[in-house]
């Protein structure tokens, strides 16, 4: 497993284990698509469906990763992203509330040799 793998794997769980105690129950993970991937499927404490997208970055030391969790979440994985969680909430509709819908919300972890700082970036993108 590369680095990059391993620190996406690992922001995976901590993601989860963060979701889990703002009241989100995770229903999904990493469900894939030739055409996309979501890294993990919830339904939020109001019941609305919602679609994470986990972007981890570690520094180690007093050494900054040259860029944003947020930076590497790009146009083109948004388009795709977009395209998956629609694909996800028409072959899911029990889980679509008419009144709440669903959304994209985008999780940014920042890792360090000591704890993890979790920046969470509600409804990121509409359909």
């Amino acid at each position: 497993m590369t680095i990059q793998r391993e620190t996406g794997s690992q922001g995976e769980w901590i993601a989860c284990g963060y979701l889990s105690s703002k009241g989100y129950s995770v229903i999904d993970r990493n469900f894939s698509r030739p055409f996309g991937e979501i890294d993990i499927v919830c339904i939020s404490p109001d019941k609305t469906l919602v679609f994470f997208e986990i972007k981890t970055v570690r520094f180690s030391g007093r050494v900054m990763a040259e860029f944003t969790p947020e930076d590497h979440l790009t146009p083109s994985k948004l388009f795709r992203l977009r395209k998956i969680c629609s694909f996800y909430a028409a072959a899911h509709p029990r889980l679509v509330l008419d009144s709440r819908g669903w959304r994209i919300d985008l999780l940014a972890l920042t890792l360090s040799e000591k704890d993890c700082l979790v920046s969470h970036y509600p409804n990121i993108a509409w359909r």
